[in-house]
């Protein structure tokens, strides 16, 4: 195993990403790999993609998993618990105190001229750290053509746990049928496993029904956490806990604060029952993504060592750069729609690939307040 690097690096990187990190799963992982590769050389490109394929494979945020596993690579126990909690934290925090607002005032503070420069300046964010993820990735011309595959299905909307999960079976199956007169067979297979793991305020029933909630959904969802309000509009608005104004509110405190989407829940369990309601509710939500990182990390080089099991960790790991580039371009066509955006965005592009070691949170904080200076234009 790679070095083990100090916690408090772990706790302050984490902590400035959980800070900065705008623009969804696809732009928190591109600050992750220009961190933890480029920067920082913590790990090799190679193993970011296959920890990159291992959060698409198991339920919950990708982002926050992603936090997760660097953690636990670098740092143990103690990483794992750092990384994830820091790069939670900032978001949970700001979320409620826009939760604590809104509930006081009934009504969000207008901050959409800061995000309307950082959309832009988050899309060559993320183009900047696909590049050397695809140039790793494609490893053949199969490999290609996976990945040219995986990323249509993604435009023409088929689940991502379905274009995941075919790339690498797939693969497997060529693998196999390359290899069936030489007894290479697959030798080993570790599924992956699924878990649903004095009366007090924290213990009323409202907040025992909003753990069992959050926790299911933490347990059960898979894809980008925007997925995650579909379930939201199931359980909560359809059973008369929260109204769908709320949930529409709640959707735009996910979208304008950093760090998970999944920090949203923190908005949800205020408005349904104060502080003690956003604590369990946060604690549900996140606690599986804990789990599943802990049991799958240590399998993570086994797997390497079985080749058919390798060939379906490269098939996965090149649909996870699909999926992203799939992400990247629909953002794209949603956010870059005028010459503002597409100065900003081209400006954003150009420092990124001219100035490498320039750090992400210039790029983010620059396309805010470009944003905000073009929009008074």
């Amino acid at each position: 195993m790679e070095n083990k690097v100090n916690t408090k690096e772990i706790i302050l990187l984490f902590l400035k990403l959980g800070i900065i990190g705008f623009g969804g799963p696809a732009a928190h992982i591109a600050m992750m790999q220009n961190e933890v590769v480029v920067k920082r050389k913590w790990m090799d490109e190679q193993h970011f993609l296959d920890l990159l394929g291992a959060v698409n494979l198991i339920p919950g945020p990708n982002s926050t998993e992603m936090a997760i596993h660097i953690g636990y690579d670098k740092g143990g126990w103690k990483g794992l618990l750092a990384a994830g909690l820091c790069f939670i934290f900032p978001a949970v925090l700001i979320t409620g105190i826009f939760a604590f607002l809104y509930h006081q005032y009934g009504q969000l503070p207008e901050v959409q001229p800061f995000i309307y420069g950082i959309k832009s300046a988050i899309i060559a964010v993320i183009i900047g750290a696909v590049y050397p993820l695809a140039k790793k990735s494609i490893k053949s011309a199969f490999l290609a053509l996976v990945g040219m595959a995986v990323l249509l299905g993604s435009l023409s909307g088929i689940s991502e746990i379905y274009l995941m999960f075919g790339a690498g079976l797939l693969a497997v199956a060529v693998f196999l049928f390359q290899n069936r007169n030489n007894g290479n067979t697959m030798q080993g297979f570790v599924p992956l496993l699924f878990f649903k793991v004095g009366q007090s305020e924290f213990l009323s029933e409202t907040n025992v029904k909003l753990f069992w909630i959050f926790l299911k959904i933490g347990s059960i969802l898979y894809g980008s956490g925007y997925v995650l309000f579909a379930f939201l509009d199931t359980e909560l608005v359809a059973t008369g806990l929260l109204t769908r104004q709320q949930l529409m509110d709640a959707i735009a405190v996910g979208q304008f604060t950093p760090g998970p989407v999944f920090s949203s829940v923190t908005f949800i369990g205020y408005q349904i029952n104060g502080l003690s309601g956003a604590i369990l509710s946060t604690i549900a939500i996140f606690l599986p993504s804990f789990i599943f990182v802990a049991l799958l990390n240590p399998l993570m080089k086994r797997i390497r060592r079985y080749k058919s099991l390798s060939a379906f960790l490269d098939a996965v790991n090149v649909a996870s750069v699909a999926i992203i580039v799939a992400v990247c371009f629909t953002m794209g066509k949603e956010t870059v729609t005028d010459w503002r955006t597409i100065t900003i965005a081209l400006i954003s592009a150009f420092i990124v690939f001219k100035f490498k070691k320039v750090n992400s949170a210039f790029i983010v904080l620059g396309g805010a307040l470009l944003g905000y200076i073009l929009n008074t234009i």
